[in-house]
């Protein structure tokens, strides 16, 4: 079968230094573009992360330090990237909390203005646990009857996802075969930033999901304690959480101005 999509969608897959979003790094991203009348497309890099891959994150996807210590950086590999997935919406596993999360980090530390304000994310992995509750490896064997030999590979995982998505498609009467639906039905709780920072209340309001003003509105903390607002721009939260607390700002001061 193939998707039935309105436009590009993006599925990739990232290798990274470790699971922090905000202090590791990407050492290999593959991504695989499927455009609407079926097209395929795709490319993988290996990143010098600029920093040491730790001995026993190597032992899980074989990526040493010698192996990317020639390769360009993600910087100098950005634009490329983006030009790639700036049409798309984007298609993973567990890239809701993970890869979209940390590809966001990079790209914003390589001044790229990366936001999902326009693009749709569909996370296999969350479609796979609402419907068996496996890992990647056990839903291509149970959707695609297919071993993943070569699992914790960026372009085999990548394909592999691409593989299941489809055939999960195929398989369940109750997804439907375009891009909105499968946005929705495998995303989680609503949040404002990728890391979960600010949650999205009934109202569809920003509201903070932690610490001493948790379930509070953001503009309202804000508006109150304007101290919070330099404390949370100098803490270590992600990049893309402290845009997002930026925009929300500037957006009240703009509203009180008009």
């Amino acid at each position: 079968m193939q998707l039935n999509l309105t436009k590009p969608i993006c599925f990739f897959d990232l290798e990274t230094t470790g699971v922090n979003i905000t202090t590791d790094r990407i050492v290999e991203i593959s991504i695989l573009k499927i455009y609407p009348n079926g097209t395929e497309e795709s490319k993988t890099w290996l990143v010098n992360p600029e920093m040491p891959i730790p001995k026993e994150v190597t032992a899980i996807h074989g990526i040493t330090d010698e192996k990317v210590a020639n390769e360009p950086t993600f910087k100098e590999l950005a634009k490329d990237i983006y030009n790639m997935i700036k049409d798309s919406d984007l298609g993973g596993f567990n890239s809701n909390r993970f890869d979209i999360p940390l590809l966001a980090e990079e790209m914003l530390r390589a001044e790229v203005d990366f936001d999902m304000k326009n693009r749709l994310a569909i996370d296999v992995q969350t479609i796979f646990h609402k419907m068996e509750q496996r890992t990647l490896s056990a839903a291509y064997k149970f959707y695609c009857n297919e071993n993943l030999n070569d699992a914790h590979t960026a372009e085999a995982d990548t394909k592999a996802t691409y593989e299941v998505l489809k055939a999960q498609v195929a398989m369940y009467d109750e997804l439907e075969n375009n891009a909105k639906f499968l946005a929705e039905f495998s995303a989680r709780k609503k949040f404002a930033d990728f890391a979960g920072f600010i949650a999205y209340n009934k109202k569809g309001e920003e509201c903070f999901s932690f610490g001493k003003h948790k379930g509070r509105l953001v503009t309202e903390v804000l508006e109150n304690e304007p101290g919070y607002f330099g404390w949370l721009l100098n803490a270590d939260f992600p990049l893309y959480t402290k845009k997002v607390l930026t925009a929300i700002k500037l957006r009240n001061f703009n509203n009180k101005l008009g």
